[in-house]
Formats: structure tokens, C-alpha cells, sequence
């Protein structure tokens, strides 16, 4: 990838929460174009939310994906992680030799691998982009770690771009590795959360166990973190359990049981399906049609 002048064209595949909030705090002084393309630009039901926030955003909302990467210098990746390497196939057939693509999405390292492969053979540069934090509210100063042959030249491109990337290493995967080992703590931690609470509920001892688990571990406030775990887990359950399918993928092709990271994914979804949005334990209980 070159540009004579230092700016670039730069195409987001997906334009969900992430790509929005990045894109809302780039430095667009390094960018010669900002665009999107949405796969869900053709569903009745999401086209105008998708308008919307690219026209807030100032971001060219692109109707095909040719029309998003044809030009493009620089496509970075943010959808769904079940999406992710279809995306990145579909993607291929429209990329120029050069293109630098940023895989953000919260794979298996497996899963990169098998992306940079379907776009190598067309010369493009593949990336390998974590994303370690909320992206709100830091947004594009969250931070991300990168890997591949070419993340020193990503990284130097984002920096500029007002991001905080650090590079990881030179093999695909390496990022994301860190990414979904963590999130096996992390998400599970949620389930485990979630479990316990709602189970308490419905059982009639909640304030009982709430007592023992502040008396066992006093750092944690224990009712924060409940009501915040429903909140993450109705409001993006359906991503996260996507991610944590990944997860367990990875832990299951490095030959050890992947039961935990599964049975997350069947938490996060659970409640991510859920016709609610909350905070509340009786919120989500009533959705589950438990009380």
C-alpha cells in the first residue's frame, strides 16, 4: 500500500457500534475518504438506523460493496464474529494489491488465519486487530493490539489516525489469542454472574448470598457488577455469544475441553435474544417468563 501524500482512502466493512465510534473520533486529516458498507443496508428494518449513523458519523453510507472497496487503501473489519470470514471472502473480490485490511472482529486465530488466507492471494496485506476494551467510552482511543507481517505499518497508520495500538507480533493470530484467552475470564465471569443472581432470585435468597460473596470478597461490589452484567448481557449478548463461540473453537483446537467458553456462549445468547433491554434481574426474569 502507498499514498503519495500521506492520506488514504480508508472503507469499514460493518457499521455497528464499534466502527461508529471509532469513525466519530478518527483524525479525518489522514484520510482522503471515509466509507461504509452494511450487510444489513438491504433489511427493511435496519437500513434507516444504518443511514442514520453515518450521517452522523460523516461517513459515505455505500449501497454495494464495490462501491465501498474499490478504491479503498485501507478496509477495516467490524461485524459480528460468525460474519467474519465470509466478510473477509466477500470483501477479496473487490481489493485492490496493497489494500491493508484490519480483521478487528473477536475471532479464533484459526478463523484469522483461514480470513488472511482468502484475501493473500489477491495481495492484500492482512491484519490481525484486537480490540480489548468497551469502545465507549473511549472510542477510538480504546485499546487494540495488532499482529502480522505488516501490524508496524498498521500500527504507525492508526497512530496517526489518534488511536493507541500496540503490536503484538508478526503472525496472524497472535492478537486475537490474547483477545478471546481473556474473554474466556472475562464473559464467563458474566454467565457465571448472571447464573448466580437469577437463580438467586428466583430461589428467595438473594440478600443471603449477596452478604456472602461481599463478606468473601469485599473488593468486588457485588451489586454494581450484577446489574451491570444484565445490562451488557441483554444489550450485546448476541455479539458477545458469537465471540465466545470463537473462544471455545480456540480452546477446543488447542486439544483442551471447551465446555466453560461454551456454555457462556449459551448464557450471552440466552439473554441476548431477550425482547428486553435491562439492568433489572426481574426485568430479565419476567423476558425469561420465570416470574
Amino acid at each position: 500500500m502507498t499514498s503519495t501524500d500521506g492520506k488514504f482512502a480508508l472503507a469499514l466493512r460493518g457499521f455497528g457500534e464499534a466502527a461508529s465510534a471509532f469513525a466519530s473520533g478518527w483524525n479525518r486529516e489522514t484520510l482522503h475518504s471515509l466509507g461504509a458498507f452494511d450487510e444489513k443496508i438491504d433489511v427493511a428494518g435496519e437500513r434507516k438506523a444504518i443511514i442514520d449513523r453515518c450521517g452522523r458519523d460523516a461517513v459515505a453510507c455505500c449501497n454495494t460493496p464495490r462501491d465501498a472497496y474499490a478504491d479503498a487503501d485501507i478496509v477495516v473489519s467490524l461485524v459480528y464474529a460468525d460474519r467474519a470470514l465470509d466478510a473477509a471472502k466477500d470483501t477479496a473480490q473487490y481489493l485492490r494489491a496493497g489494500t491493508l485490511y484490519i480483521d478487528g472482529n473477536s475471532c479464533s486465530p484459526q478463523t484469522k488465519a483461514r480470513a488472511a488466507s482468502a484475501l493473500e492471494p489477491g495481495g492484500t496485506d492482512y491484519i490481525d486487530m484486537a480490540i480489548m476494551a468497551p469502545v465507549h467510552p473511549k472510542k477510538e482511543k480504546t485499546p487494540v493490539l495488532l499482529a502480522g507481517p505488516k501490524a508496524e505499518q498498521a500500527a504507525a497508520i492508526l497512530a496517526e489516525m489518534g488511536m493507541t495500538p500496540r503490536v503484538v507480533g508478526d503472525r496472524v493470530g497472535q492478537a486475537s489469542a490474547i483477545k478471546l484467552t481473556r474473554s474466556v475470564m472475562i464473559k464467563g465471569m458474566e454467565a457465571v454472574v448472571a447464573e448466580c443472581f437469577l437463580a438467586a432470585r428466583l430461589g428467595d435468597v438473594e440478600d443471603e448470598v449477596l452478604a456472602s460473596l461481599e463478606a468473601s470478597d469485599p473488593n468486588i461490589d457485588w451489586q454494581k457488577k450484577r446489574a451491570y452484567t444484565m445490562d451488557r448481557m441483554t444489550v450485546h449478548g448476541r455479539r458477545r455469544a458469537a465471540e465466545m463461540v470463537e473462544a471455545a473453537n480456540m480452546v477446543a483446537e488447542l486439544g483442551l475441553p471447551d465446555d466453560m467458553a461454551r456454555a457462556t456462549a449459551k448464557w450471552e445468547r440466552l439473554l441476548g435474544d431477550l425482547p428486553v433491554k435491562s439492568d433489572s434481574v426481574d426485568e430479565v426474569l419476567a423476558a425469561l417468563g420465570k416470574i
